[in-house]
């Protein structure tokens, strides 16, 4: 195995994100499981994000880990999809969900993303959100039925969010997230990514956008409040900070100047704490 794919060196990679704070209480299995998960949507995201590659290179090493998924499922030697080889044996992980993830990120490769109708935003946040939900959802065992609803919920509101929080940071490599349909009936002036960011109408579309994930989050915080089968601690973790954060964004607007809203690693903590204890 890759040295850089080992549990430790995964784990190591992780370790300052408020996603490990969720995964270091799972099981061991689970727990390395959703490392290699974590790994894999790193390195691709990466690929994506690397605003200095050629876009063919990038593209053709997106190809690459298609091709190396499909081996693996094959039967054939996985190459760098070795690092998630245990995870698939064991929790029987869809290869569906792990192309997803690829093409969400061939999106970002493949052009700019701007202003996207909604029907484009959603299916991008399918594929770079709720297929790792998806994933995820059948290493913390839950039924497929609910676990694929949460998945398509929390990823959602979770993507929904991060598109909000990165606003101007999207908008300084020449991308915005947000649907044309808001920009448009906010009156938004699209002529470029800097003149979204910048306008005074913003705050119009971005609480269209906050609407729609406080409905996803409330959806999937209904799923979790059933208690269904599995280890709900993580998805239960995410869902509360994350929509934190997105109440502490509504509260303030998203007129700019805007302020990047932190996680709070106090109040983290601190919810960890209490799920851990009413769990």
């Amino acid at each position: 195995m890759n040295p850089d794919n080992t549990p430790a060196a995964l784990q190591s990679q992780v370790s300052g994100s408020s996603f490990y704070a969720g995964m270091r209480v799972l099981p061991k299995a689970e727990r390395e499981a959703m490392y290699a998960v974590y790994g894999f949507c790193r390195i691709v995201d990466d690929i994506a994000d690397d605003e200095e590659g050629d876009r063919a290179d990038r593209a053709k090493a997106l190809d690459k880990w298609r091709a190396d998924i499909d081996s693996l499922y094959a039967g054939g030697n996985p190459g760098r999809a070795a690092l998630v080889a245990e995870a698939v044996r064991r929790f029987g992980l869809d290869k569906a969900d792990f192309h997803a993830v690829i093409d969400g990120m061939a999106t970002d490769t493949a052009d700019f993303v701007r202003y996207p109708s909604f029907e484009e935003l959603d299916l991008y946040c399918d594929r770079v959100a709720s297929a790792v939900g998806r994933l995820s959802v059948k290493i913390f065992g839950m039924d497929d039925a609910e676990g694929v609803t949460l998945a398509h919920h929390l990823g959602r509101a979770l993507q929904f969010t991060n598109i909000l929080r990165d606003i101007d940071e999207d908008a300084a490599i020449g991308r915005v997230y947000l649907a044309r349909e808001h920009l448009a009936a906010a009156g938004v002036d699209m002529s470029s990514p800097e003149s979204v960011a910048r306008s005074p109408h913003i705050d119009a579309a971005c609480r269209d956008l906050a609407k729609l994930a406080e409905q996803h989050y409330l959806a999937a915080e209904a799923i979790l409040k059933r208690k269904p089968k599995g280890h709900l601690i993580a998805p239960k973790l995410m869902a509360a900070v994350y929509h934190k954060i997105l109440g502490r964004m509504q509260a303030v607007g998203w007129a700019p100047p805007r302020e990047r809203i932190k996680v709070n690693k106090a109040a983290l903590i601190f919810t960890v704490g209490k799920l851990w204890l009413f769990r």
